[in-house]
């Protein structure tokens, strides 16, 4: 029961990580139906700028909390940027293009920021610094951090603030209308580029905030860290509802259980041949059968039907 226990945590964190980025695929999808492959390495990004961020700060004498907070959010803004000059430069002429143009754009923009990473970050692994208190507190017979709590208030917090700005703000209205239809949004004072612009900004802020969360919750950053999350939080998007915010957090909650459950015992089932380090393969076995089963998702794809 300890160990279930301790897995149940480690999956709710780990799917907490996974929903922050699923945010962002399933906003930019229920909008201009692009699948953005490029937004794990925004993630990346924000990793690594808030660690150079650190380094830098590090002998100012400022305590952990406020080096985190500052961290957080340089990358915030950065990667805000970043995804501001990537919708208008690389996504923004391909907008009536046919769909498999911004699909490879999407890809190419992946490899392009992960070399840029590299060639800015050097290829080595980062040692992300520990600034929160390590004492972890128990729970039952498992335990959880510092980092840990953060994760799953941040995203419980983020969640609630992105469903209010959608339903119950200027700005919502203006995102659902233009998913409607952004010929007719425009003739009621809506400007679609500005409205597509926002919800990459706000899509490149949750990454970031998953970016620097992974990063301190694992104690590492690189240049390829970003492709991992990005594909599984894609695979979580998938399963919960690609284009529905409350369906991207279900799916990556449950993804990262799924997960952390079946590293847990995957040794046990499978007579030892198999070992936790095959975790990766729920995901995607996760992903095969929603496609196959219930392509729309567990709640259901959200995007509107265009007149």
């Amino acid at each position: 029961m300890d160990i279930f226990l301790q897995q149940v945590i480690n999956g709710l964190v780990l799917g907490s990580m996974y929903a922050l980025v699923a945010l962002g695929y399933t906003m930019v999808y229920g909008i201009i139906n692009l699948i953005n492959f490029a937004h794990g390495e925004v993630l990346m990004v924000g990793a690594l700028t808030s660690w150079s961020v650190i380094r830098v700060l590090g002998d100012a004498g400022l305590p952990g909390w406020a080096l985190l907070l500052i961290g957080l959010a340089c990358a915030v803004l950065v990667c805000c940027v970043l995804n501001f000059v990537i919708e208008k430069l690389a996504y923004r002429p391909l907008r009536n293009a046919p769909r498999l143009a911004p699909l490879i754009t999407a890809m190419g923009m992946s490899l392009l920021l992960q070399t840029i990473a590299m060639i800015i970050w050097q290829p080595t692994i980062k040692s992300y610094p520990i600034l929160l208190p390590t004492e972890p507190h128990a729970i039952g017979g498992a335990v959880i951090t510092n980092v840990q709590l953060l994760i799953l208030g941040v995203t419980v917090a983020t969640l609630a603030a992105l469903m209010y700005l959608v339903n119950k703000t200027k700005l919502g209205r203006a995102m659902r209308a233009t998913a409607e239809n952004p010929r007719v949004a425009s003739l009621m004072g809506v400007k679609p580029d500005t409205v597509i612009s926002a919800t990459f900004i706000i899509g490149a802020a949750l990454a970031a905030l998953a970016g620097v969360m992974w990063a301190a919750n694992y104690g590492s950053a690189s240049h390829t860290m970003g492709f991992l999350p990005g594909l599984k939080a894609f695979t979580a998007a998938v399963f919960g509802g690609i284009g529905n915010l409350a369906g991207a957090m279900v799916g990556g909650v449950l993804l990262g259980l799924i997960e952390a459950l079946g590293a847990g015992y995957i040794g046990a089932l499978t007579g030892g041949v198999l070992g936790s380090h095959y975790q990766d393969i729920f995901a995607f076995v996760v992903l095969i059968l929603v496609l196959t089963l219930r392509p729309q998702g567990l709640l259901g794809e959200r995007v509107a039907d265009r007149a």
